[in-house]
């Protein structure tokens, strides 16, 4: 397995879209110490790849059809490498959940590792599908908060669990298009959530969380809005993504109002990073 193909099995940049979760939790429960804050992102990293490892050994034969140039219906990785792939990268987040945030993060860990492979094995395609995803973005904050934080960061758990829920459920209509409905229920999700993410005081926390909060929310609805006016696959996909993107400022929104503009920043950064590496493959990809 080479190193292009082991980085497109498992989304490698996509990985970005984490990595606030913990983040967020961590600034919600007041939990400090540079090794958590470091160590509990990677954690959450390395699950997320193990799932999109997993994600692609179990839609393999689907692939086949619709997207061939994956690294498993290329025939550049096996069924078999990819669930390998998923399983150690599952126990390497463990590992490293429990090295960095001790006990009460590894208690969080292993539901959130459980879910994840629930999601991609058995839910994925049936109505609790976007149930399960939902569950597994809200686990993935609580996993910052730890077990004996998780009630202090319930509010950030549920507006990232909602906000998933919602894109997973527009996502299904990516190949065939959508209901208008749907996407109308996505953009009234996104809206609640923005405002659910905004600290509102004057101070640096307060003006970082509404900069952050705006960042997420303007450009969600937009795309949103649209999909709503043209619920086609092409539109409905354009919309998905941004859904996804859209994490990382949410993220820094709910970070913000937590109490922690710094490190809301650092996300905004990420964010910023993020927008660069997908205008460099938009532009090797017309090249």
């Amino acid at each position: 397995m080479d190193l292009r193909s082991f980085l497109q099995l498992v989304r490698a940049p996509a990985g970005l879209t984490v990595v606030g979760d913990a983040t967020a939790g961590m600034a919600s429960a007041g939990r400090t110490g540079l090794v958590p804050r470091l160590g509990l992102p990677v954690a959450s990293v390395l699950l997320y790849w193990g799932g999109m490892a997993l994600n692609d050994a179990a839609d393999a034969e689907l692939d086949r059809v619709e997207r061939p140039e994956r690294p498993i219906p290329s025939g550049r990785i096996s069924r078999r490498g990819a669930v390998g792939v998923a399983g150690a990268l599952t126990v390497a987040g463990l590992a490293v959940a429990g090295l960095t945030g001790g006990r009460s993060s590894l208690a969080v860990a292993v539901p959130l590792a459980a879910s994840v492979w629930t999601y991609d094995l058995v839910a994925k395609r049936g109505w609790t599908g976007p149930l399960v995803m939902g569950a597994c973005r809200g686990l993935d904050v609580l996993l910052g908060a730890g077990r004996d934080g998780a009630a202090a960061a319930a509010r950030p758990a549920l507006v990232m669990a909602g906000h998933t829920a919602s894109v997973t459920t527009l996502s299904r209509g990516e190949v065939h298009g959508a209901e208008p409905a749907t996407a109308a229920v996505a953009a009234a999700t996104t809206l609640a959530a923005g405002v659910a993410a905004v600290r509102p005081e004057p101070t640096a926390a307060g003006v970082v969380s509404i900069v952050a909060a705006l960042r997420y929310a303007v450009p969600t609805l937009r795309a949103q809005a649209g999909a709503v006016a043209d619920p086609s696959a092409p539109v409905v996909r354009s919309a998905t993504r941004r859904g996804i993107l859209a994490m990382v400022p949410l993220q820094a929104a709910l970070t913000a109002r937590a109490g922690r503009p710094v490190d809301a920043l650092v996300l905004l950064g990420i964010d910023a990073l993020g927008v660069v590496l997908g205008r460099r493959a938009k532009g090797r990809e017309i090249t």
